[in-house]
């Protein structure tokens, strides 16, 4: 299971404008990752969020991209689950790619919360839902938190 050696991350997060972009395919999933990048948000201040939906795991980017027009940083929440074909490693692969360049041309923060795996019960054990073993949701907020925190973006 990974997860160990974690870094605990504290930040104080008040002031910032936190931008969310979740992908809507499995919806249980989905929830938790997007109830758990919430609640680290909340506990590290954030009173100004914004969540927006998108279709799938591949429109992560552009999503993103829009948010960081206005947003301090922004957590990206999605899931692909791999299948019988060719189309796991190409969704991953662009999904990847478009957030990071998102975030560099930005110059702004992304979290990555883009769970890739091979099972849907993967997916679970990292959505941070009662009886998960990880919250997957939470750390990618405190990331994004932790960066637009340690360093000066300018506004």
């Amino acid at each position: 299971m990974s997860g160990v050696g974690a870094p605990k991350l504290k930040v104080d997060g008040s002031g910032l404008h936190v931008g969310i972009v979740a992908a809507s395919w499995h919806t249980q999933v989905m929830d938790g990752l997007v109830a758990g990048a919430q609640r680290a948000l909340a506990e590290a201040g954030v009173a100004d969020v914004e969540v927006v939906r998108v279709p799938g795991a591949f429109e992560l980017p552009l999503g993103a991209a829009r948010l960081l027009e206005r947003c301090d940083a922004v957590v990206a929440l999605g899931v692909v689950i791999r299948g019988g074909t060719p189309h796991f490693e190409y969704v991953c692969a662009a999904a990847t790619d478009g957030l990071l360049r998102a975030s560099l041309d930005a110059k702004r923060p992304v979290g990555f919360g883009l769970l890739t795996c091979d099972d849907e019960q993967q997916a679970i054990d990292r959505a941070g839902l009662p009886g998960s073993h990880e919250d997957k949701g939470a750390e990618a907020a405190q990331a994004a938190l932790a960066m637009a925190a340690s360093l000066p973006f300018p506004r």
